[in-house]
């Protein structure tokens, strides 16, 4: 069976994003199906440059819509953005004649791949990975329970009410898509995953051991991107509040993002440019060689309608990584953590009890280990992308029947 994938981007671009999509075709080829990608005219302009209309990348084939120019009048830009999408999947089904169209959120992907479906007759699958509406708050594009996000959200249910099946991050997306009156039996939660071959205990890069000065220090850290949401802000004052007390320990935050220069001046003000490791955006090949400096992972989310509905991937990978964790009390990571047994939960916003619970694993080396051996554990069983990829296959079978009475 083949399949149409729409994407906002896709690799070489690097994101939570782009992992995700790559580890989904991947699973889906090695299931049997034959995956092929449209990226929107979004890719062009992340990318900063133009592309081939067609690329092969890890054996597959990455069409692309090409870009388009910005337009100043209001939802201008998005209505052309989708109608020229509309167009390119259009002529891509027409090469490569998918059995099935699966688009991938926003809902600029979603609007225009399910006209084309019905046009040509095809099942669409519609994968919501965020709802779009909460991601713009964080990035302060509009306001909570404004106009915009009062026209999007209607978008956003509409058109999970016109695809033939809804498939999603996790089970906060899930009873939140209920509420709105979506089938239950419509929807297949899709979670995120781990590859064991990829992630797993590993030596510490030694290069980056002795250029950020860590040989012989306790290292709390972070790796991902620094959004707003993602309570940097309230790790750097947690651990002003324990540097005192526990001078070998180092605070290292991998990545970069609209925190950067906030996180910098709050580390000059508290006096900590000794103390915390701010080394910028890592090749992702040498990940996991990070990931072996860090005796503890932190991940001090603040509670907003994004963070308690959607499960970051960020915990799944320190735990295959035999890492321990330390992460707020959103919906998204209780989905994932179970407090005292795969890593250690806070509340969320109080700097003072995620000080707390890090320095309760700096002093108790046997609770530090057994949240190691469970947590690595407990991934690699519950979370492998094999495992979370394999409902593609019962979804994917029960549209065939529809695409055969269309």
């Amino acid at each position: 069976m083949k399949i149409l994938h729409i994407l906002d981007h896709s690799v070489p671009l690097h994101s939570g994003y782009t992992f995700r999509s790559r580890n989904i075709f991947a699973a889906q080829k090695n299931m049997g199906f034959d995956p092929v990608v449209l990226t929107s005219p979004k890719h062009e302009q992340s990318l900063g440059k133009s592309c081939p209309d067609m690329e092969m990348i890890d054996g597959m084939k990455y069409y692309r819509t090409g870009p388009v120019t910005p337009i100043s009048l209001p939802m201008a830009s998005e209505f052309d953005l989708m109608y020229r999408l509309y167009r390119r999947i259009i002529q891509v089904s027409f090469v490569e004649k998918p059995d099935l169209i699966h688009a991938h959120s926003p809902i600029l992907n979603a609007i225009p791949a399910i006209r084309s479906g019905r046009r040509l007759g095809i099942p669409i699958v519609y994968e919501i990975r965020a709802f779009w509406e909460d991601a713009a708050v964080d990035h302060g594009t509009y306001a909570e329970n404004s106009w915009k996000y009062s026209l999007t959200k209607f978008l956003e249910t509409r058109v999970c009410k016109q695809a033939d099946h809804i498939c999603i991050l996790c089970n906060g997306l899930k009873n939140d898509l209920i509420l709105r009156g979506i089938p239950k039996e419509k929807i297949t939660p899709v979670f995120n995953g781990i590859n064991p071959e990829e992630l797993m205990p590993t030596a510490p890069d030694q290069e980056f051991l002795k250029a950020w000065k860590l040989e012989g220090k306790k290292v709390i850290g972070f790796v991902g991107s620094f959004y707003r949401y993602e309570g940097l802000d309230l790790l750097v004052k947690a651990f002003a509040a324990l540097a005192a007390d526990e001078p070998d320990v180092m605070l290292l935050l991998v990545g970069g993002g609209e925190m950067k220069q906030e996180l910098n001046s709050a580390v000059q003000t508290l006096g900590l440019e000794d103390r915390v490791v701010m080394p910028g955006r890592i090749p992702h090949e040498r990940i996991a060689g990070v990931y072996a400096l860090i005796n503890i992972l932190a991940y001090p989310r603040y509670s907003m309608r994004l963070t308690e509905l959607v499960t970051p991937l960020k915990p799944l990978e320190a735990m295959a990584m035999g890492k321990v964790l330390v992460a707020s009390d959103v919906g998204g990571h209780k989905e994932l953590i179970q407090d005292g047994k795969t890593g250690l939960l806070f509340k969320a916003g109080d700097a003072d009890d995620l000080a707390g619970k890090i320095q309760l694993i700096l002093k108790d080396r046997e609770l530090e280990a057994t949240l190691q051996k469970t947590g690595i554990s407990w991934v690699k069983q519950h979370h492998t992308w094999e495992a979370t990829t394999s409902v593609y296959k019962k979804i994917y079978s029960s549209l065939a029947t529809i695409k055969n009475t269309k």
